[in-house]
C-alpha cells in the first residue's frame, strides 16, 4: 500500500482549501488544475509545516531527513529532522526523481513541436519493461546499460500499457542519439537545455542522477517561473496507471493510488485523497513535488535502502504539504 486507498474513479480530487482542486478520471486524462494556497499568514503556514515534519508519526518514522518548501522566489521553510545527516546541501542519489529531469529535457527539446515526442516512451507504454537498475551500475554508456543483462528486452504484451520501468527512457535516449553518452555527456546534455548541472552517477535516464535538495529546488523553481517549457505541460497527455481501474495499466509502484503519469512525473490525483500535486518520488526516498497551482514546490530529501523508502517519504511529504496549506 502506498499512500492510501482508492475509491470510485469519477469522484473529484481534493484540491485547495476552497475545494477547487483538479479532478480526474482514471480512464481519461488528468486535469490537475487545483489552486491550493497556504491558508492564513505565511508565518502560520511555516509553523504548521515545521510542526508536522517534527511531530507527525509519518515523518518521525523516517528520520533522519531534510525537508523544504518554497516558491518561485526561494525557500520559505526548510529544516533537518532527526539530526544533521541530511541538509539542504547533502548530495545523494535521487533515483526516479531523475525521471522529471529527463521529462523536462524532452519537453524543452521538442517544445516547438510536442507531437514529435514519443508519448509511449515518456508515459511508460513502449514495451521496454525489463531494465534492472543494478545491472547498469558499472555501465559506461547509455547503450551499454541497455545491453546489460535483459535490459533491452521488448515485451509485446506490455506495449501500449502503463508499466513503470526505466527501459522506456533508456531506449528513447538511444533513439535520440544518446547511446554513446556516459555520465559526463549525459550531465552536459541535460544541462544544455535545463540550464543547470545535475550530475549523473550512472548512465540511466530514469534513475542515474544525483542532487542535493537545494540543487533540485533550483530545477523546481525554474519550472514554477516558466523558465522551462514543461511548466505549461505538467500533467499533459497523462495516462492511467492503476491496474484494474482501466484497461491500459499493467504495473505501478503507486498502487493502490489511482494516480496518472505524464512526461517523467506523476499526478497525485487519486479520487479519494489526491490533491493534483505533480511529483517524482525516488526509490531511496528523495521526494520532490510541485503543487497543482504551480505556486509552491517541496522536497523530502533522504537516502535509505529500505524497499519502501519512496512510499514513506511521499507519505511524510504529503503530511507536511497538507499542514503548510492548512488542510
Amino acid at each position: 500500500m502506498l499512500l492510501g486507498g482508492c475509491g470510485s474513479t469519477d469522484a473529484p480530487a481534493r484540491g485547495s482549501p476552497s475545494g477547487t482542486g483538479g479532478a480526474a478520471n482514471q480512464d481519461g486524462g488528468a486535469t490537475a488544475t487545483g489552486g491550493a494556497t497556504a491558508t492564513g499568514d505565511a508565518g502560520a503556514a511555516v509553523s504548521r509545516a515545521e510542526q508536522a515534519a517534527a511531530t507527525d508519526p509519518l515523518c518521525t518514522a523516517i528520520t533522519p531527513f531534510y525537508f523544504q518548501i518554497g516558491d518561485v522566489h526561494g525557500m520559505l521553510v526548510g529544516d533537518s529532522e532527526g539530526g544533521s545527516r541530511f541538509t539542504a546541501s547533502t548530495d545523494m542519489e535521487i533515483a526516479s526523481a531523475s525521471k522529471w529531469l529527463f521529462g523536462a529535457y524532452i519537453v524543452e527539446r521538442f517544445q516547438h513541436d510536442l507531437s514529435a515526442i514519443d508519448d509511449k516512451a515518456m508515459t511508460m507504454r513502449s514495451g521496454y519493461t525489463s531494465l534492472v537498475y543494478a545491472a547498469c551500475v558499472t555501465s559506461k554508456s547509455v547503450q551499454a546499460c541497455f545491453d546489460a543483462a535483459n535490459n533491452s528486452t521488448y515485451t509485446a504484451k506490455n506495449d501500449g500499457f502503463f508499466f513503470y520501468n526505466g527501459g522506456h527512457f533508456q531506449k528513447y535516449a538511444i533513439d535520440l542519439g544518446m547511446g554513446a553518452f556516459g555520465n559526463t555527456e549525459l550531465t552536459n546534455e541535460l544541462k544544455s537545455l535545463l540550464g543547470q548541472e545535475v550530475p549523473f552517477k550512472s548512465p540511466q535516464l530514469a534513475g542515474g542522477a544525483s542532487a542535493s535538495a537545494d540543487g533540485y529546488a533550483m530545477f523546481l523553481r525554474k519550472i514554477l517561473s516558466g523558465g522551462l517549457a514543461i511548466h505549461d505541460h505538467l500533467g499533459e497527455n497523462a495516462v492511467c496507471t492503476l491496474p484494474g481501474s482501466c484497461a491500459t495499466a499493467a504495473s505501478s509502484p503507486a498502487a493502490p493510488e489511482a494516480w496518472h503519469y505524464s512526461y517523467g512525473h506523476w499526478i497525485e490525483d487519486d479520487p479519494m485523497n489526491g490533491d493534483g500535486t505533480f511529483s517524482s518520488p525516488g526509490y531511496y526516498g528523495f521526494y520532490p513535488w510541485i503543487d497543482a497551482s504551480k505556486r509552491y514546490y517541496g522536497i523530502v530529501a533522504r537516502y535509505s535502502l529500505a524497499t519502501t523508502a519512496y512510499v514513506e517519504s511521499a507519505r511524510c511529504g504529503r503530511v507536511i504539504r497538507d499542514a503548510f496549506f492548512g488542510r
